[in-house]
């Protein structure tokens, strides 16, 4: 007996001998029928020489409307009412105590559950209406307004999850629990690459120019669960190489490194051969894409030959590596690339307190360097098929957390309504949906879950969320899970 497969044998338990073996009864049975029914179809014609070999998974399901995706995640949660809905008649309620009627039971945190009131904040900023739809945008975001006939706003999102780690993890990977693969490798897995030299899925981390309470975000976000591994996100580091080890060492030229390469995929053949773990392959993906970004990388993350007009767009923040303006600027370098699915994080919008203090250099980090993206995309006619996305894991409280003054006010975390948008990629420009009550506490008008939200996503890439599964566990796992989900028809162009 081979010594290699000898030590496997000593090393497998009963259960994982039983659970390699179990479908074997079932597989067989599976080839004999297939044998059988080629046999007695007529034979097809040969394909033509040289012709991309046909999408395993059948996707997209349908014509899609947009090819790639820059999804841009506030964590912490910005607060809606402060930013995108209006609630001018708060003026009148003023330190007045939220009505029960209003509240209706539902679950607080911790950090406000012991308050002995719930006193009304209003928004101290002034909004103004903006495009033909009129929508209303807060005097925070003056860049963003501009763009406001690009911008399909979802008013009425909400969630289950009231915590910074579940809620996060739950508009990531559609479960709040973590393991399950995030949407970008969902991305990544069912569409595949446009750029076989670099990542399908790459993750950016913006840094904000307030760090007054930054949530922690791992790897855990971008992980591909379940899914291969060569699925999950790539994050480039914003300081020093982009990725680590992406150069040789000292003293060691690309062919020899080539040559190295060649020898652990040998190997790593061989040991697939004898094992049979589909990680293996995984491996030797990722060794051979590593090589390629050699290359690709550093000229993708080069921005030294941009000229002063893109500056003018996202603003000299751009200049800054790691600002969001920078990181903006490298989604769009990204997306011309061929990259098919871009996560960016920007961290500090956890407003527990002073709300006066950092939410306009929040505002500041993310608003022109936005409506930068968007005009830069649209003007190398690119938009139409990139779908922006912008929002948080859920929304903030009416109330004020702590201290209350016309001035200044915390809001606390709040998952029954929030406010989210899109641009491009075939949503319905300049329209808004969905709508909240007086106090944006509760939804009274078109509702949109995280699930129905995964679902329409996946819409406009072209899968249809119930059709799109991955066997797992014995189960056909789906990115919108078991509960019902629906493509929301009123954000598709």
């Amino acid at each position: 007996m081979n010594p290699v497969w000898e030590e496997w044998v000593k090393l497998e338990t009963r259960r994982q001998f039983l659970r390699r073996g179990g479908n074997a009864l079932g597989w067989a049975a599976l080839c004999a029928l297939g044998m059988r029914e080629a046999e007695a179809a007529p034979a097809k014609p040969a394909g033509k020489p040289g012709a991309p070999a046909a999408n395993p998974l059948g996707l997209p399901h349908f014509p899609a409307k947009a090819k790639r995706v820059i999804y841009l995640h506030m964590v912490g949660g910005p607060p809606q009412m402060d930013l995108y809905d209006y609630k001018p008649q708060m003026q009148e309620w003023y330190d007045k105590d939220l009505p029960e009627s209003v509240r209706k039971g539902q679950r607080l945190t911790t950090m406000t559950s012991g308050q002995a009131r719930f006193p009304i904040a209003p928004s101290r900023y002034k909004f103004q209406q903006y495009g033909k739809g009129g929508m209303w945008i807060s005097e925070l975001l003056p860049h963003t307004g501009r763009m406001a006939d690009d911008m399909c706003f979802i008013r009425s999102m909400h969630t289950e999850a009231i915590n910074h780690e579940p809620a996060i993890t739950y508009m990531q990977t559609g479960n709040q629990i973590t393991g399950r693969p995030c949407l970008g490798a969902w991305v990544s897995y069912g569409l595949g690459s446009m750029n076989q030299n670099l990542p399908t899925f790459v993750v950016l981390v913006a840094r904000p120019s307030n760090t007054e309470q930054v949530q922690a975000i791992s790897a855990r976000l971008w992980s591909s669960g379940y899914l291969p591994g060569e699925h999950a996100g790539v994050s480039l580091r914003s300081a020093g190489d982009p990725i680590l080890y992406i150069n040789n060492p000292p003293g060691v030229p690309s062919q020899v490194r080539r040559q190295t390469l060649d020898g652990l995929r040998a190997l790593n053949e061989l040991n697939h051969k004898i094992v049979g773990d589909p990680e293996t392959h995984t491996r030797i993906q990722q060794y051979e894409l590593a090589f390629r970004m050699q290359s690709s990388v550093p000229d993708l993350t080069d921005v030294s030959k941009e000229p002063e007009s893109t500056y003018k767009l996202y603003g000299e923040e751009a200049k800054n590596p790691g600002s969001f303006a920078h990181t903006m600027l490298l989604s769009r370098r990204m997306a011309e690339r061929g990259v098919r699915f871009i996560q960016v994080y920007h961290n500090n919008w956890d407003t527990h307190g002073n709300v006066a203090g950092r939410l306009p250099s929040q505002c500041k980090d993310v608003d022109q360097p936005t409506w930068g993206l968007v005009q830069d995309l649209k003007q190398r006619g690119m938009l139409d098929d990139t779908l922006i996305i912008w929002g948080g894991e859920f929304g903030r409280t009416i109330y004020s957390q702590g201290g209350l003054s016309r001035e200044n006010y915390g809001r606390d975390h709040h998952p029954r309504c929030y406010t989210m948008w899109m641009a491009g990629g075939g949503c319905k420009a300049g329209t808004v949906h969905g709508e909240t009550d007086e106090f944006s506490y509760n939804i009274v008008k078109d509702p949109v879950h995280i699930r129905d939200f995964h679902a329409t996503v996946l819409h406009l890439l072209g899968v249809d969320h119930e059709r799109f599964s991955f066997k797992h566990q014995g189960l056909d796992q789906k990115l919108t899970g078991v509960e019902p989900a629906q493509v929301i028809r009123d954000l598709v162009a």
